[in-house]
């Protein structure tokens, strides 16, 4: 049973007060701090985020988190991020020319190709089709619409770290799972009744202490 609370990381993420609006509803009474002392006593930690990685890489670093951070997760404790917050955990996004994000998961965000005429960034409701089964996706159904703003998508070889695709020009995981990480590409927060379920199910699997274990070549060591 973790027992912490659940730590919304502030670095001044744009939807940082509606994720944590989002947590309340479902009644996690989050914690939105920056305190790295915060982060490592939580019983969850949610990352959100919108915008660039330089800029969220930039930032988290400012505030002395990212070791924090990576501390917490070493320690396979529950994690979720979000859109941005997915970016982060990932070796490094092809935004900007290049910029490395937090390493935790192996893979890259990639720009969304162009032609075809897809509007670029990807903005609007789409579907997730699920890959498996996952306390996260409990009651949701395959094929549920969520909400999704973004330019660049997650890239990944990794076997058995996808959990959810979706499809626009390509076909690209919209949520990631290893062990007590899980990560998406979409807005929960913005996705109604199914995206305040994944809140939900996120905050009753972190309660309940059980984890997930996926092949360790999910996760860089």
């Amino acid at each position: 049973m973790n027992t912490g609370p659940v730590v919304v990381v502030d670095y001044d993420a744009g939807n940082l007060r509606s994720v944590a609006r989002a947590l309340t509803h479902v009644g996690a009474d989050p914690v939105v701090s920056a305190d790295p002392d915060d982060i490592l006593n939580a019983g969850a930690v949610v990352l959100p985020g919108v915008g660039a990685a330089a800029d969220t890489m930039f930032k988290l670093g400012e505030r002395r988190l990212v070791e924090p951070i990576k501390e917490y997760l070493a320690a396979n404790r529950p994690f979720l991020g979000v859109c941005m917050g997915l970016h982060a955990l990932l070796l490094r996004s092809e935004e900007g020319g290049g910029q490395d994000c937090l390493g935790v998961l192996d893979g890259e965000a990639r720009l969304f190709p162009a032609g075809a005429g897809l509007k670029v960034p990807h903005m609007g409701w789409n579907t997730v089709e699920w890959l498996r089964e996952h306390p996260i996706t409990e009651g949701v159904p395959n094929g549920s619409y969520f909400y999704f703003v973004h330019s660049y998508y997650p890239h990944s070889d990794a076997p058995g770290l996808a959990l959810g695709e979706t499809e626009y020009g390509v076909v690209f995981p919209s949520v990631l799972a290893s062990g007590y990480v899980v990560a998406t590409q979409f807005h929960p927060e913005k996705s109604g009744r199914d995206g305040l379920r994944i809140y939900r199910n996120f905050v009753d699997w972190a309660r309940s202490g059980e984890s997930v274990p996926l092949p360790s070549a999910t996760l860089v060591s």
